[in-house]
């Protein structure tokens, strides 16, 4: 590589640099986080060797400061290593409680589900193989599990009532097993990039050598070959080791210029509910358009068309939320204003009124956390979230149901059952929407927004 000299102008590499980073930032997250999940541990998730799960104790309480963690979901997490063959993952019987396990490949594609909408919940053995395979499937295997990459993150999701319910929990968690079936050792760790590479140019390095080791499908693979001339596709000496300053300079400016595309597309709006009250974003896991394993759907609502819009997409993805499902799996809808577009405070009383429950197959929940950090915060009830698993909530005559949200507890009946305690300053809820229906991915249901309640009694 040499600009400016026979080579392609500085401005040029500066360009290509830039596309590359939308394009390998995904793959670079994904491998970062795996590395850290096996070294450091995620979230309140012990760190666990390749081809063992995580687990968490327990529903996140606001000790955890794990921004944004679900309070009715407990965590399991592996991450596996198929360069020495295939593993053996064992399901137990959830008895009909929801659970999800969601795989995901070194580029941060979801490409596999197991879990009720995708294959009940009853006992069951999967086969993950590595790409390629061509073995023998051994006699009680339920189904093949085709990975795009030797390295492959499993997220698990078990639904929990509470710390009462962790009993049954740890239980599963006890049988969720995973056996590794390969004639070959399996890695230890992620392929090892080259010391000696300035800080500057570590995004390039770590890009190359994983690039190498996790190919990614045939047509992404014909779009990365013009990164030809970034030094992207060397074997062997890193040429970032030696890389003169120019094309050090060339290449930092084209880390900032990606850095920022992906920056602005995340800030686009999203998809939003009446008066731009509650926001979500049901296809931000469309950008797989190669690898449709069990569970997943590839029909062109759950696809992007244009491969290279694809990739900016993807990167996005990578930034905002690090294995989210896909739409049709569960969505998430959040808020920081109220109907009238004010930032919803403790300071007031609210109220969110569904006229008609939430349409889903599994369950629904509304979580309130601090802003701007997303965090849990205590209060007398204990309570941090309300939803179709909560006991005891009072309904309409008409069937539908208000939630009270504040910071003091409400009077009555009523209102004390279907509190949602919020912290004293400015908070945002989240509601979760487990195997939504359609009315929820299509906006035929419309999320009502969260009202003041001197509002209504003004109305």
């Amino acid at each position: 590589m040499n600009p400016g000299r026979g080579g392609p102008k500085p401005d040029a590499i500066t360009a290509l640099a830039a596309d590359a980073y939308v394009y390998g930032s995904p793959l670079v997250r994904q491998l970062s986080a795996v590395q850290a999940c096996l070294q450091e541990g995620c979230g309140t998730l012990a760190p666990a060797p390749f081809n063992d799960f995580a687990h968490a104790g327990g529903p996140a309480t606001p000790g955890a400061r794990v921004p944004f963690a679900p309070v009715d979901l407990v965590d399991a997490l592996a991450q596996l290593d198929l360069s020495g063959g295939p593993v053996r993952l064992h399901v137990p019987d959830t008895g009909g409680a929801y659970y999800v396990l969601q795989f995901v490949d070194a580029w941060g594609n979801a490409f596999a589900y197991l879990g009720p909408r995708a294959t009940g919940t009853g006992e069951g053995d999967w086969m993950v193989v590595p790409p390629g395979w061509a073995g023998t499937v051994p006699d009680g295997v339920s189904g093949v599990i085709d990975a795009p990459t030797s390295v492959v993150s499993v997220v698990g999701r078990l639904a929990c009532d509470g710390p009462e319910d962790m009993p049954r929990v740890r239980a599963l968690q006890q049988e969720l097993t995973l056996t590794h079936l390969g004639d070959r050792a399996h890695r230890t760790g992620l392929p090892a990039t080259e010391p000696g590479v300035p800080g500057a140019l570590r995004f390039f390095e770590e890009l190359r050598v994983w690039m190498a080791d996790f190919p990614p499908a045939a047509a992404d693979r014909a779009y990365q070959d013009r990164f030809q001339p970034l030094g992207l596709l060397e074997e062997g000496l890193s040429p970032y080791v030696s890389a003169g300053p120019v094309l050090v300079r060339a290449l930092g400016r084209g880390l900032a210029l990606g850095r920022l595309r992906v920056e602005e597309a995340a800030r686009r709006p999203e998809a939003e509910g009446p008066r731009g009250t509650w926001r979500m974003i049901p296809h931000l896991r469309d950008h797989n358009l190669d690898h449709f394993g069990v569970g997943t759907l590839g029909t062109p609502e759950w696809t992007i068309p244009d491969r290279e819009a694809s990739y900016l997409v993807r990167a996005v993805a990578a930034r905002r939320g690090r294995w989210l499902p896909h739409g049709y799996e569960a969505l998430y809808a959040h808020t920081t204003r109220d109907s009238r577009g004010r930032p919803l405070d403790g300071a007031h009383d609210y109220v969110l009124r569904f006229r008609r429950p939430p349409p889903v197959r599994a369950f629904w929940s509304v979580t309130v956390y601090d802003s701007p950090g997303g965090h849990l915060v205590a209060n007398e009830a204990d309570r941090h979230a309300v939803g179709n698993r909560t006991p005891g909530l009072v309904h309409g005559a008409d069937g539908s149901l208000t939630l009270r949200l504040s910071a003091k507890r409400p009077t009555g009946p009523a209102g004390e059952a279907n509190w949602l305690p919020v912290p004293a300053g400015r908070f945002r809820p989240i509601l979760r929407l487990h195997l939504p229906d359609q009315a929820l991915l299509d906006g035929s249901y419309v999320i009502p927004a969260i009202e003041r309640r001197e509002d209504r009694r003004e109305a």
